[in-house]
């Protein structure tokens, strides 16, 4: 019992270390996020994956083809390109606006349910679970994202991976919208 309580105390005291973004902060802050023009095209990215050390455990390039379908589903075929470590190798976002709650929401096959976003200025948060590989087993996750706009052509999305309520791991990811070729 008391080895029980002891757990209790020492996993509510970890996860209140974790980050705590207030989002209103990014109401006024210009320019605005707006997903469905910065995905409408092609964009790479360039990120890493720290773990709770702080040490590299992941380098990697992203292919990000984005489209817009008839119906207004902001689709995001991702192909990844590993320098260092292992991981997915494609991903297919569908992203839609839910009217009702003015959030996006949005799917990929290796997400568990339904993923929820919510712009705030020249933010975003977009937050999704997974099953995420990790040697010869996986484990299911939280992930929470915070995207910044810094112009029309580039963002920074900073990831934080949870279990438990305590941050595993960071994703540091940087993204430009590549010009349109004709």
């Amino acid at each position: 019992m008391r080895k029980t309580i002891t757990v209790m105390i020492a996993a509510g005291v970890l996860s209140g270390c974790g980050t705590n973004i207030n989002p209103q902060k990014y109401n006024d802050i210009s320019p605005s996020f707006d997903p469905y023009h910065f995905f409408n095209g092609s964009v790479k990215a360039w990120g890493i994956v720290q773990n709770r050390s702080g040490e590299l455990v992941q380098r990697f390039t992203v292919d990000i083809k984005g489209s817009i379908n008839n119906d207004n589903t902001l689709v995001l075929d991702e192909t990844f390109h590993y320098e260092v470590g292992e991981g997915v190798t494609r991903r297919v976002w569908n992203i839609s606006e839910n009217n009702q709650t003015d959030m996006l929401q949005g799917s990929a096959d290796d997400i568990l349910g339904i993923a929820q976003g919510q712009l705030y200025g020249n933010a975003m948060r977009w937050q999704y679970s997974m099953n995420l590989p990790v040697d010869d087993t996986s484990y299911e996750v939280a992930f929470d994202d915070w995207i910044w706009s810094f112009n029309d052509n580039t963002i920074v999305n900073r990831s934080y991976i949870k279990k438990f309520g305590i941050t595993m791991a960071e994703v540091t990811i940087f993204m430009q919208k590549l010009p349109n070729v004709n």
